[in-house]
């Protein structure tokens, strides 16, 4: 008897490649097929029974030609080796919660008539709190366990709504406040066609904006409750559930109830919306402030705003009826007519509410039942839809919503957030992001303040072309915002949030590439973030007149490892990639003439050459690694070439696989060692016999190649110690393997089209014997 078993899995590899959003490459693997082998629909075909091996590596299209078949990822996210498992994915938090269907898992609770229990986040303790046990027993119980009529949203969904429950999440409950105010925002994150009746089966689902990408999240419908009554986020309407759910999808998210506590409104208005988030802390606002205001109110923006914690006191009530260390929402900026028989005019007015939705309101000037809403028309009002219940919500003057608060927070909307048909006079944001991280040893160099690394850190081109329509001065505005991966989620791991910040320079030549310490010795920066902060994105606005800049986000310590999200939005389009240069070698180096003792160092190594080579004038590996230790072991301190290192060079000039290395070879061989050594001892200035790896990518700029940045990622990664030093021996094989593998691309790519097709054996030959 014989039987065939396949197995088929699919990986979605997500990339950036410099030109926009995150793409996603899918690739399918299939275990066991008919012919007992295995294959793989993608950049490698693979086949069994007896069938010769077929590797395209740059070439064999599926078209037949030879164009890639694969699209390389840019080097603003980590780079990745073609073929092989990716440690970073099977690391990815977010994995299982982002495979998970809605419509599979809806499809098998109704099949098996069950209720949905979600295995991703379990109803028990460690959901809720990660770093202690909970202060009392809490019972997780579902809706229909709760009261006997529930509704997932009652009679539409307002900022009235919700409610603050004993999680200190105010920031989130102010941003879901303001996303209420617009349905069709509020629609995309919480889908209004869920109820607890028809295909009801316990399961719900949302959408949140996730570092890039939109990401549906399904929960059940299981809440933690204490004596009945839910814990956390609820409705006024008892009966009412989206908001406790949905702050549950977004617990989920974020790895528990406790993740969620203290945190920026922004934060949450990004991850409901997309867009990018600014700071103003209104004690040194700008003179413009209010129709910044008004402008991003009427692009639909979300705003929020709070004064700074009292350090003795939590939440401290101030006597005119605002609290400090508190989240507050902006549900509307306006511009008020008045006209009395003494005053005329417009005042610019801020709708505030607080999340706790009661009594707790402002009790100045145009607040609730104050009398200076006696000076506006029922019309007016009712147009307005004033209030004067205890419902959280009141009306502020700009001129005392400013002197009273003292932080304001706006999401600016991303250039999707706005369909064709609601845009009625608005503009869109034109937005680009870019996918990145900071690694130590490669591109982590913090901030200026660390002038030798700081030009490592990733560096961004943009272009700004046309002027903003209504700018007097001919100047572009740009947000620029970097946010930091996944460190909420990683709390429970006890990594926190990294201090992070960008500087923006002016380029002189647009077609520049990677910049070097030089110009950010001698360049000053014509902008930057508004301060180097722990927060998990920073932001800012900038007016710049037309022309080319360079962006460089960091983290302000150096050597830090993180994921980052760069995003720039602009009044008008703009050009944005990463800069970089294509790996190659640089023709034509002038090699300086030899100084005294290199004159004596090669009269030496002819010398032993001849002694050790025989008859046929030519050695082996092992013969050539004496000749040269016997020089240069004097010359540095270092444990000599190792066996490894001297394959390697005879390699380099052994075309027909002899192993063996003859004097003409030898004489350029001794050129090329000569120029390298030059270049170490040049980028060794301490005289400890290693180099930095940041400096690696000039030293061997220096030595003849140019490097892309996902090359030097790789070089840096093999050829560095964990302390980020490169010793003579590794410096000198990193150059000699380099040129073999470029002098070997170049033969079999005759166009220099920048790709070549290898088959199995002559790419196994180029990579293993270099």
């Amino acid at each position: 008897m014989s039987y065939t078993t396949r197995t088929t899995r699919t990986v979605r590899t997500f990339y950036s490649d410099g030109r926009g959003p995150p793409k996603v490459e899918t690739k399918t693997y299939t275990y066991g097929d008919d012919s007992g082998g295995s294959s793989v629909n993608g950049g490698f075909n693979i086949g069994g029974g007896g069938r010769r091996f077929q590797i395209r590596v740059g070439g064999g299209g599926q078209d037949g030609s030879d164009q890639p078949n694969y699209s390389a990822p840019a080097f603003s996210q980590r780079p990745q080796v073609i073929g092989r498992a990716s440690r970073k994915e099977k690391k990815d938090p977010f994995s299982g919660v982002i495979n998970q269907s809605y419509d599979e898992i809806k499809r098998r609770c109704q099949e098996e008539g069950c209720l949905f229990e979600d295995p991703e986040f379990e109803a028990e303790d460690s959901s809720i709190f990660f770093s202690r046990a909970p202060p009392r027993p809490f019972e997780w119980k579902r809706p229909h366990e709760i009261c006997d009529n529930p509704v997932f949203i009652a009679d539409g969904a307002s900022r009235f709504d919700v409610q603050q429950g004993e999680l200190g999440d105010c920031w989130l409950l102010a941003a879901i406040a303001s996303l209420t105010v617009n349905q069709r925002l509020f629609a995309k994150v919480v889908p209004p066609d869920q109820s607890f009746e028809d295909g009801y089966c316990g399961l719900f689902r949302f959408h949140f904006w996730r570092q890039g990408e939109w990401v549906e999240v399904v929960v059940d419908d299981r809440l933690p409750t204490y004596y009945g009554q839910l814990t956390f986020m609820h409705s006024v309407d008892k009966n009412e559930f989206w908001s406790a759910l949905l702050e549950k999808a977004y617990a989920k998210l974020e790895g528990s109830y406790e993740s969620l506590k203290g945190g920026s409104t922004c934060e949450a208005m990004v991850d409901f919306t997309g867009g990018v988030s600014e700071f103003f802390d209104l004690r040194k606002a700008p003179p413009n402030l209010f129709s910044i205001m008004l402008k991003a109110s009427q692009r639909g923006s979300l705003m929020g705003c709070s004064i700074d914690a009292d350090p003795n006191q939590l939440e401290a009530r101030l006597s005119n009826g605002l609290v400090m260390g508190h989240a507050y929402s902006i549900t509307s900026v306006l511009l008020m007519d008045i006209e009395t028989p003494s005053m005329s005019g417009k005042i610019p007015m801020v709708r505030v509410r607080n999340p706790w939705g009661n009594e707790a309101e402002w009790k100045g000037r145009w607040s609730d039942q104050s009398r200076e809403w006696s000076l506006i028309p029922d019309s007016q009002k009712e147009s307005m839809g004033l209030t004067f219940d205890d419902d959280g919500e009141f009306w502020m003057s700009f001129d005392d919503f400013s002197k009273n608060f003292e932080k304001l927070e706006i999401c600016n909307l991303g250039p999707d957030s706005l369909e064709e048909d609601e845009l009625d006079g608005k503009k869109r944001w034109e937005g680009h992001t870019e996918n990145g991280e900071w690694i130590p040893r490669v591109n982590a160099g913090g901030c200026r303040n660390y002038l030798d690394t700081f030009w490592t850190n990733p560096q961004y081109r943009v272009t700004l072309t046309d002027p903003d329509d209504d700018d007097d001065d001919d100047l572009c505005t740009m947000l620029v915002g970097v946010l930091q991966k996944d460190r909420r989620k990683k709390r429970k791991e006890g990594l926190d949030m990294l201090t992070i910040g960008y500087v923006i320079y002016k380029l002189g030549d647009e077609n520049h590439g990677p910049l070097d310490v030089k110009f950010f010795k001698y360049n000053a920066s014509c902008a930057k973030s508004p301060s180097f902060i722990n927060l998990r994105e920073v932001c800012g606005r900038h007016k710049l007149s037309p022309g080319t800049y360079v962006i460089i986000p960091s983290t302000f310590e150096p050597h830090q490892n993180g994921d980052y999200l760069l995003r720039i939005f602009t009044e008008k389009a703009n050009e944005t990639n990463e800069l970089d240069e294509e790996t190659g070698i640089i023709e034509e180096q002038e090699i300086p003439p030899p100084t005294d003792e290199e004159q004596e160092q090669e009269q030496a190594l002819k010398a032993s050459f001849r002694r050790v080579a025989g008859d046929d004038m030519e050695i082996d590996a092992y013969e050539l690694r004496d000749i040269l230790n016997a020089v240069f072991t004097k010359e540095f301190v270092f444990d000599g070439f190792s066996l490894d290192t001297t394959r390697s060079m005879v390699a380099m000039h052994d075309g027909d696989l002899s192993g063996k290395l003859g004097f003409d070879e030898f004489k350029v061989l001794w050129a090329d060692l000569r120029r390298w050594k030059g270049v170490f001892k040049e980028y060794d200035r301490d005289r400890s016999g290693n180099l930095s790896s940041y400096e690696l990518r000039s030293a061997l700029h220096a030595s003849g190649f140019r490097l892309s940045n996902r090359t030097f990622s790789a070089l840096v990664m093999r050829y560095s110690s964990k302390n980020g030093n490169i010793e003579f021996g590794d410096f000198i094989l990193c150059a000699i393997r380099m040129k073999t593998m470029l002098a070997s691309f170049r033969n079999i790519d005759v166009d220099n089209s920048g790709h070549a097709a290898f088959d199995v054996d002559t790419f196994i030959q180029t990579v293993m014997y270099s």
